[in-house]
C-alpha cells in the first residue's frame, strides 16, 4: 500500500479503540451529485441488495454468512488505497485502485445502477457518511473528493469487476490526522429531519431475516408525493453495523408517492446506521436512523 502521509500514534490507538464500535450521528447531509435528466422514473430492482444477501443463491461475502466490507482482499481481488493516511478538510482528493488476481488494477467493470463503482466513505463513530461515485482513470486509479474530519474512517468500495463477474464489496482503514473525539452512540430513533425534510422509518430490523422497511418523505407537515429517481430507483439505501461496519447496499422493493420500501436483511442482532439516500427539487438528500436490529424470537 502506498502511504504518502502519516498521523501521530494517538489517533492509530484511538482508532483501535472505535473498532470495539460506536454508533452515532443523527443526520446525514446531502451526498453525491443529483442524477441526470434521463433517470428511469420509479424502476423497480426487485430488492436487489449488495453485501452478504441473496445473490442467485451465491453468496459473495469474504466469509459467507457475514455482511460484506470488513475485508481489504477477497476472491482474488483487493482494494489499495493511493494514501492510507489523509489531511481533514472539506475537499480532499482520495485516490484508490481494485487489483485484480494478476496484481494489476482492474480497469473493466460492469455498470451497476448506473455506475461502475459506488463508494461509501464513513468515520468510524458513524458520522461524515457520504456515498460517492468517483471517477475511473485508463490506469484503473479511482479518484474522488471527500470532506474529512479528522478521525478513523473506513472505506467501502462496491463494484462488479468485469473479470469475476459478480458484486464485490471491499473495505479499508483510513486515518485523517488533527484532534478529534468520537460522537457518542445515538438512541434509535424512527425519525430523521435533514435539509427541511422529516423522513418516518416504519419497520423492524430482525436478524436472519428479510425485513420490510417503509420510509416516508413530508415536508412541512406535508407527504412529498414527486420523489425523484436517483441512479435508477426511488431511493437507495446504505445499512452500517456499529463497530466493524458491516456493509448491506439495498434497493426498493416497491413504493409509491411519498414512500419508498425496502427488503431489509441483517445477519446478526445489535446496533445498525440505516442511511437512505432520496432526491427531490433535482437535490439528493441523505437521511439517517439509528436501529438496533433484535434477534429473531
Amino acid at each position: 500500500m502506498r502511504t504518502a502521509t502519516r498521523v501521530a500514534a494517538t489517533l492509530v490507538g484511538a482508532a483501535a479503540v472505535l473498532g470495539a464500535g460506536w454508533g452515532a450521528g443523527a443526520l446525514a447531509g446531502p451526498v453525491g451529485q443529483p442524477a441526470a435528466a434521463g433517470d428511469h422514473g420509479g424502476e423497480d430492482h426487485g430488492g436487489e441488495d449488495h453485501g452478504g444477501e441473496d445473490h442467485g443463491g451465491e453468496d459473495h461475502t469474504a466469509v459467507p454468512g457475514l455482511p460484506a466490507g470488513l475485508a481489504v482482499s477477497a476472491e482474488g481481488h483487493s482494494l489499495d488505497l493511493a494514501d492510507d493516511a489523509l489531511p481533514a478538510g472539506a475537499a480532499v482528493p482520495l485516490s484508490f485502485r481494485v487489483l485484480g488476481p494478476d496484481g494489476a488494477p482492474v480497469t473493466a467493470y460492469e455498470t451497476v445502477h448506473e455506475q461502475d463503482l459506488h463508494l461509501v466513505v464513513v468515520r468510524r463513530d458513524l458520522t461524515g457518511y457520504q456515498h460517492l461515485h468517483p471517477v475511473l482513470a485508463p490506469d484503473g486509479t479511482w479518484t474522488a473528493t471527500v470532506a474529512l474530519q479528522p478521525g478513523p474512517w473506513r472505506v467501502l468500495a462496491d463494484a462488479t469487476p468485469t473479470d469475476l463477474g459478480h458484486d464485490l464489496v471491499l473495505g479499508a482503514d483510513l486515518a485523517v490526522g488533527g484532534a478529534w473525539e468520537p460522537v457518542a452512540p445515538a438512541a434509535p430513533s424512527a425519525t430523521a429531519e435533514v435539509d427541511g425534510y422529516t423522513v418516518t422509518l416504519d419497520g423492524d430490523l430482525v436478524a436472519g431475516e428479510e425485513s420490510e422497511v417503509v420510509l416516508t418523505v413530508t415536508r412541512d407537515g406535508v407527504p412529498v408525493p414527486d420523489l425523484q429517481p436517483y441512479l435508477g430507483a426511488r431511493g437507495h439505501l446504505v445499512a452500517l453495523r456499529a463497530g466493524d461496519l458491516g456493509y448491506l447496499h439495498v434497493h426498493p422493493t416497491g413504493g409509491s408517492g411519498p414512500e419508498v420500501r425496502f427488503a431489509v436483511r441483517v445477519p446478526a442482532a445489535g446496533d445498525h446506521r440505516l442511511f437512505l439516500d432520496f432526491r427531490h427539487g433535482d437535490v439528493v438528500h441523505t437521511a439517517a436512523f439509528p436501529l438496533t436490529a433484535r434477534s429473531a424470537s
